[in-house]
């Protein structure tokens, strides 16, 4: 596996996987999706050890020539660009059907074509839904609680569909709520953040019972790199969670500690999802990553919640990243 393609790499979760991949010696292409600003996401500020080291391709997902067009070249692909804001695909399902179904059918169809050595399908864990029972093994039933879970169980069917019908070698990871710097403003961890890093005290928030298993960018991205190296995921899915569930009242009142503020908790009503469609609890067992790919969260447990969560503040407390932020706007 010499050259890489690394599909959403303008994005959070992509554009760590991007550094990582240059350090690690890999021949990277990143695929950004294509404006007339010619920005690269978070790649326009990447870390300078790897500036200027990386091949830019523009383009969208959604359009199969370019797809094909990027992925001539390379070995291994890792998708992950998709659309993910839940709030989002309330009022605009028809853009995750194209982008995440059909975007996805784009990559594995033009993996079969090219002879592509390995495809990395990104999924989540909100295919999940609400846990019928914890930890979370692969084995778990899928439900579709939101058009975007829908769009992904549908992208996870299309990519295991072309390992079953055609032998093209997919691995489906599936990481459960990922936190870091760079993340957006959509997400719990940086919504609140952001808020204090303002100076707000009372923090605008949706549901706080509901449980998540937070995983670390880096946990991720090793969880990738793990997955891409591996001879063991052809034809699998596999979890990527730290085995650690904690509530969104307790990740609030975490952070609040780490930062020293008293802060209030004011519910928003704009920010919670419909009654259905919340997903509960979410736990998730990390097992098979181990089994396959030796893999375990570096950032795991509560210490190792801690740790992250002090990296991503000390991230946003820096004026030059908080500015990217719109914080008094509810970001769906």
């Amino acid at each position: 596996m010499k050259k890489i393609l690394v599909t959403g790499a303008d994005g959070f979760i992509g554009s760590h996987l991007t550094e990582a991949l240059v350090r690690a010696g890999f021949d990277t292409k990143a695929f950004v999706l294509y404006n007339s600003f010619n920005s690269w996401g978070w790649l326009d500020n990447c870390a300078n050890d790897v500036k200027g080291k990386f091949e830019v391709f523009a383009g969208d997902v959604r359009d199969p020539n370019g797809v094909r067009t990027a992925m001539k070249d390379c070995d291994a692909v890792l998708h992950l660009a998709a659309l993910i804001a839940i709030p989002y695909s309330y009022h605009s399902p028809d853009t995750y059907v194209d982008t995440n179904i059909k975007g996805t059918l784009n990559i594995v169809q033009a993996a079969k074509d090219l002879g592509i050595k390995k495809v990395i399908h990104t999924s989540t864990s909100e295919v999940y839904g609400t846990a019928k029972f914890v930890p979370i093994t692969e084995e778990h039933p899928l439900q579709g609680q939101s058009p975007y879970s829908a769009s992904k169980i549908g992208a996870d069917q299309i990519a295991m569909s072309f390992y079953n019908s055609f032998d093209t070698p997919v691995s489906i990871v599936r990481p459960f709520n990922t936190y870091g710097p760079r993340q957006s403003a959509r997400a719990v961890i940086p919504t609140i953040i952001t808020q204090i890093a303002k100076g707000s005290r009372q923090i605008k928030l949706g549901a706080i019972h509901p449980t998540r298993d937070f995983n670390y960018v880096n946990d991720t991205v090793a969880g990738f790199i793990a997955a891409l190296k591996s001879e063991k995921g052809i034809g699998q899915v596999v979890n990527l969670g730290s085995n650690y569930e904690i509530s969104v009242g307790d990740t609030v009142n975490t952070i609040a500690k780490l930062l020293n503020v008293e802060i209030q908790i004011v519910s928003d009503d704009i920010r919670f999802r419909p009654e259905k469609s919340e997903v509960e609890r979410l736990w998730a067992s990390n097992q098979k990553a181990q089994d396959l790919f030796g893999w375990k969260p570096s950032y795991g447990g509560l210490e190792g919640f801690e740790r992250g969560l002090k990296e991503t503040i000390n991230w946003f407390l820096d004026e030059t990243n908080l500015m990217n932020y719109k914080v008094g706007i509810y970001n769906i």
